[in-house]
């Protein structure tokens, strides 16, 4: 998607209506949901006019994967990743291995994922989610392609199992991190990435994460939505439906970059720098190698 101003189209409130200064990347937009089948030109109309310029579309299971591939494949600045979630690991067998290991040599596929470990409602049980990303470890090493990972009450246990894996895999991220602080510096500890989205806009929930912001180095910090879900609580105006999507993204921005006390352009044009180095995209810029703003013990 090219940057442009074109104008923001009427479903969206005007006070809704924000542009960030600088281009972001959108690493986690689940762009295949059913609730996107109906409006998703205007939705990327409106993530334009945002300069939301950059979307990694999450692939959950092997049918969405094929539906964000065909997405990138007709949208210029659309990405696809492809894995299959833990909610879903009980599904994991050799064909799907197959299937997966077929659409990782995709060019439309720039990460191994959503995969991971959600030991919060346990879909499926945590024995089937780490067989799951076991081999789904395997196949990121196999191929070479970052990680997308989601973790929920499982940060011990993923941490040991990238550990691992740590020499064979190039880079992964932690989309969506809403832990704690020692789960923070046992990512950071093995040089991972940590997606923040508006978890952090939470008046309830994300308090921790404003404490936490400033210790992520900035090189290592990306930005997303995971629309259609998660949508920012402290927003101006009410959205009709509720339905989170890419053009939102300069909200969250926003809020990250004043609990991170940095400009929200600077913000803006690192974590995009970091996202488009991250996935391999082309004419990607080397990201920032900015230190914490914070420094800070790790709690056990």
């Amino acid at each position: 998607m090219a940057d442009t101003t074109e104008p923001f189209d009427d479903v969206l409130p005007e006070a809704l209506q924000r542009r960030s200064p600088a281009p972001l990347a959108d690493i986690g937009a689940n762009l295949t949901h059913a609730s996107f089948a109906h409006d998703l030109e205007p939705v990327l109309r409106r993530a334009r006019a945002a300069n939301v310029t950059t979307l990694i579309v999450t692939g959950t299971d092997r049918e969405h994967a094929e539906q964000a591939v065909e997405l990138a494949q007709r949208h210029p600045g659309l990405h696809a990743t492809a894995g299959v979630h833990p909610h879903d690991a009980s599904d994991w067998n050799a064909g799907l291995e197959a299937a997966m290991r077929e659409l990782h040599r995709r060019p439309e596929v720039v990460a191994v994922g959503e995969c991971g470990l959600d030991f919060n409602r346990n879909f499926s049980t945590p024995a089937e989610q780490e067989r799951a990303f076991e081999a789904q470890l395997g196949l990121a090493a196999e191929c070479g392609k970052p990680l997308f990972v989601h973790e929920r009450d499982a940060g011990h246990r993923l941490r040991e199992m990238l550990h691992a894996w740590r020499d064979d895999i190039t880079d992964a991220v932690v989309h969506c991190f809403t832990a704690d602080r020692a789960t923070l510096y046992g990512y950071l500890d093995l040089d991972l990435h940590i997606g923040l989205t508006g978890w952090i806009c939470d008046e309830r929930r994300g308090h921790h994460l404003r404490e936490l912001v400033g210790e992520i180095p900035l090189n290592r910090l990306m930005v997303e939505t995971d629309c259609p879900y998660l949508l920012p609580r402290h927003l101006p105006a009410k959205l009709k439906g509720r339905r989170h999507e890419p053009a939102l993204l300069p909200w969250i921005v926003q809020e990250i970059a004043h609990w991170y006390d940095i400009d929200e352009a600077e913000l803006a044009q690192a974590t995009t720098a970091t996202a488009r180095a991250f996935f391999r995209l082309a004419d990607a810029a080397m990201p920032p190698s900015a230190r914490p703003r914070h420094s800070a013990q790790e709690e056990e």
